[in-house]
């Protein structure tokens, strides 16, 4: 096993490694910018160097820097967390010619799973169902006639893409020609790449994905699903596993989908495989992360896995099957984010003057990266924290989370907290029925009138 591990991120993740490292008696090295000197994450580790200036492209995505401070510090190995360089094959191709080892996947899967295009024909090969669609684009007018042959409603989407950028919703030819060079520009400015593909809209559908491990001798562990349908416009906010609708047998099938894509990429280390679910529970190939992902807690919650301390276990060369069938129990996460609900979700900056968080109890968790009097920066996430929930019954997970967020108090900054209080007391939320359109679609409008309605109230 390794001795020293640089951790490659900030906020919240940086200090969910910090934390396995520590546990299992690896020094850990924190990297950050001068905006994040006195970080939770910086305070944690072992070890902290400086890779440069509080703009992300000047530190965090700086490839150079922190191999820089790997190499210098010591370091055998370098978690790359999620966001920023997680995903850059070319960062972990760096990584591995400086001798470290990478902890995640092999550039050459990085690079085919991070290309959608190329992913989506990589599983048509091998057999999985993918969503109808087109193959890559670079203009207007072939996408018009793929878009044709495929029929709309259709969803534009960057080839390179993620975290809902370069993604546009079209219900007709016009859309289409309106919204092509916007969104391949907004491609080309946030991944360097504008090729685009067409995806056919399923509706309504939910949104499911699983947890994989593949260890290097390639054994391919699989875990209970995570239903991640409660998403404002493709960024996803409240996750929980399993999917409450999926049969024991469906659950089997979708586990079954995942090992053989896993297998069928010779992938490596930890990855998440999303699927769209229809209404008749057909699964369908949407795209693979080949990186732990934001979401990991519900799956280790309801497995018992601790899925970074595999991670390692992985890199370092370890067998390792964990598989779980079934899982124990039911756990949600709530993402807490510094933003402005009544204002288009719009991310709020300032001092955190207040931040108390619930206070524990069994089957509680909460991972930050903050603490009270952090400033929240224009240059980063605002994530403040995740909020997660284990209960025996669905029931007694959503009565824990009520009772979390009621607890929560953070002052200094504007939350969602009011808006994921009301979001779990939603008819559709609470049996587990909300497909990936309803918080848009049905629940924000709903909420936003009710916001209106009580101003003028007070106002009157």
């Amino acid at each position: 096993m390794f001795k020293k591990v640089l951790v490659a991120n900030r906020g919240e993740i940086a200090v969910r490694i910090i934390q396995t490292l520590r546990e299992m008696g690896i020094t850990s090295v924190a990297v950050f910018s001068n905006a994040d000197r006195h970080s939770l994450h910086v305070l944690l580790a072992d070890e902290a160097i400086c890779i440069g200036g509080p703009r992300a492209t000047d530190s965090y995505l700086n490839m150079r820097n922190v191999v820089s401070a790997a190499i210098l510090s010591g370091a055998e190995a370098v978690h790359p967390g999620f966001g920023f360089l997680s995903e850059n094959a070319e960062f972990a191709k760096l990584v591995t010619d400086a001798g470290l080892a990478f902890i995640g996947p092999k550039p050459t899967a990085i690079e085919q799973m991070g290309d959608k295009a190329v992913a989506r024909q990589t599983m048509i090969d091998i057999g999985v169902p993918v969503i109808p669609g087109s193959r890559p684009l670079q203009d207007v007018d072939t996408a018009l006639a793929a878009a044709q042959a495929i029929g709309y409603p259709l969803m534009l989407k960057a080839s390179a893409g993620g975290g809902g950028k370069g993604i546009r919703k079209l219900a007709s030819a016009d859309d289409l020609t309106a919204e092509f060079a916007g969104a391949q520009a907004e491609a080309q400015a946030a991944f360097g790449d504008p090729t685009m593909y067409l995806e056919k809209v399923i509706v309504p559908a939910k949104h499911v994905e699983v947890q994989v491990l593949r260890d290097q001798q390639g054994h391919v562990s699989v875990f209970p699903e995570r239903d991640c349908s409660l998403q404002r416009h493709s960024q996803k906010m409240i996750e929980e596993s399993p999917c409450p609708v999926l049969t024991s047998p469906e659950r089997a099938k979708l586990l079954h989908l995942a090992e053989t894509i896993a297998d069928g990429v010779d992938y490596l280390n930890a990855g998440t495989i999303e699927f769209l679910m229809d209404q008749q529970h057909h699964f369908y190939f949407m795209e693979m992360n080949t990186r732990i992902q934001v979401e990991h807690p519900i799956t280790e919650m309801v497995t018992g896995v601790d899925l970074v301390q595999a991670q390692l276990r992985i890199a370092a060369g370890e067998d390792v099957e964990l598989t779980t069938p079934e899982p124990s129990g039911v756990a949600i996460e709530c993402r807490l984010n510094a933003e402005d609900p009544d204002h288009q979700f719009m991310p709020d900056v300032g001092t955190l003057e207040q931040l108390r968080f619930p206070t524990g109890g069994l089957g509680l968790r909460v991972d930050t990266g903050v603490a009270p009097g952090d400033k929240i920066s224009p240059y980063y996430d605002a994530m403040i924290a995740k909020i997660i929930v284990h209960g025996q019954t669905r029931q007694a997970a959503l009565a824990k989370m009520h009772r979390a967020l009621t607890e929560l108090d953070v002052q200094g900054v504007k939350t969602n907290r009011d808006f994921a209080l009301a979001l779990f007391q939603a008819p559709k939320v609470l049996a587990g029925e909300a497909d990936t359109a309803y918080l848009n679609r049905d629940f924000l409008p709903q909420w936003q009138d009710e916001r209106k309605d009580a101003a003028c109230s007070n106002h009157n």
